[in-house]
């Protein structure tokens, strides 16, 4: 396929994409049909059956896909029509097209463009959870930092932190701290660094009451602060399993020091690729 087709195409799609009052990207199905060379709406629909079948059979829903809407059309003499119509996702118009004969220039276009743009939402959707997750762990780092300079300020010991910290483990998860080390089989790293986004936000949650009570109410020993912490790690575990979540059931997750490197190096790769020179010279 000559660069001039792919570019006029590259065109026609995007100009075709429409967006909700959400920012959800969509197609319109009787313009997609005209982009995809099919003169007539009935073998179309053929089409878009197969589509919602495959998408059916790949375990998606059909209605948060393929959306049936009414479509006001201008008729002669100053009349006006309603003619059915459907609103699709890009994966709905990756299926249409992965069904649609790719014997058609069109067609084998539209599979290639489909599959590259859902698999770049993916790849930004999956960006944005690691992102997400680095800053909880980050975020936990800090709050955990307070936590320390709380107790020590008020307790005057240092080894106090490691021992409250310990508890809270084992409020959260009903196992000890070494326990779920080797249940996920974590090796002198520590468990923070494998916790799922949730479980990294709950911590947090439970450490900065922690530490606001222990402020407001001038908590002076390792005990009264250890017990504070228990509360507060039990009454969020209670919460998680009252919604289905039993935190030591959870699977760790990669080493989110790997995915922070990760997502530097993407982010620096980026930065490079966009700056349109390929060496020192500019060439």
């Amino acid at each position: 396929m000559q660069s001039e087709i792919i570019q006029s195409l590259t065109t026609n799609f995007e100009s075709c994409a429409h967006k909700t009052d959400e920012g959800i990207e969509f197609w319109l199905a009787r313009e997609l049909q005209h982009l995809l060379d099919y003169s007539e709406w009935r073998n179309f629909q053929k089409v878009l059956l197969k589509a919602k079948t495959t998408c059916e059979i790949s375990g998606n829903s059909i209605p948060n896909h393929f959306v049936e809407v009414n479509k006001t059309i201008e008729m002669p003499k100053g009349a006006s029509k309603e003619i059915d119509d459907m609103m699709l996702t890009r994966y709905a118009c990756y299926l249409i097209a992965q069904n649609g004969d790719s014997k058609k220039e069109k067609i084998a276009f539209a599979q290639t463009y489909f599959a590259i743009q859902t698999r770049k939402s993916e790849l930004i959707e999956q960006h944005l959870l690691e992102s997400e997750r680095v800053q909880a762990r980050q975020k936990l780092a800090s709050t955990e930092k307070e936590l320390s300079t709380v107790i020590f300020e008020q307790t005057g010991g240092n080894q106090n932190f490691a021992i409250i910290r310990s508890k809270g483990d084992k409020a959260l998860f009903n196992h000890s701290t070494a326990q779920m080390k080797n249940k996920w089989g974590v090796k002198n790293k520590p468990l923070a660094d494998f916790m799922p986004t949730i479980l990294l936000k709950a911590k947090d949650f439970a450490t900065e009451i922690t530490i606001f009570n222990a402020k407001d109410k001038s908590m002076a020993t390792e005990h009264a602060i250890s017990n504070e912490h228990v509360t507060n790690n039990t009454s969020v575990r209670n919460t998680l399993i009252s919604r289905g979540i039993v935190p030591e059931n959870l699977p760790p997750e990669e080493d989110v020091k790997k995915v922070e490197r990760k997502l530097t190096a993407n982010s620096k790769k980026s930065l490079k690729d966009n700056t349109g020179f390929k060496d020192g010279a500019g060439n």
